[in-house]
């Protein structure tokens, strides 16, 4: 029996395995959207094609993760990989090649999280300036 793919289950996990909050998401989507509309969104199976498209620019991870990511499929290939040490057998690889380098995803991830930052700070400052005039009119 083939085990479908969740794509909301899955929008959570690399949302959160990169400790961005929803709301935080909800921002980089867009106005229309909001924290509560993230959380309806990660218990849907299937999400359109437009959407998941810009939930991987957001996140800046591959459409594909979302589309293909199953954790049955991934757990099997973990535990298939590495054998039980005690039969004196050394832990293979099988050949799997990450695509990009963990640092660079890291400090990349690391600078937009401060983009994110410094652009709610301005806007706060904005809102500040505003509220200031507003009293003093």
């Amino acid at each position: 029996m083939e085990q479908k793919i969740h794509q909301g289950r899955n929008v959570k996990r690399f949302r959160e395995m990169l400790g961005i909050k929803q709301e935080a998401l909800a921002f980089d989507l867009g106005e229309e959207w909001n924290q509560k509309k993230i959380s309806l969104l990660e218990q849907k199976d299937v999400i359109e094609d437009d959407l998941l498209k810009a939930i991987s620019k957001a996140l800046k991870i591959p459409l594909e993760a979302f589309q293909n990511f199953n954790e049955e499929q991934a757990i099997n290939i973990i535990s298939n990989t590495f054998h039980d040490f005690k039969d004196n057998s050394v832990a293979s690889a099988m050949n799997y090649h990450c695509t990009f380098n963990p640092i660079d995803k890291v400090v990349e991830l690391y600078d937009e999280k401060i983009a994110l930052y410094e652009r709610m700070l301005k806007e706060k400052d904005e809102m500040m300036e505003r509220l200031e005039k507003l009293i003093s009119k």
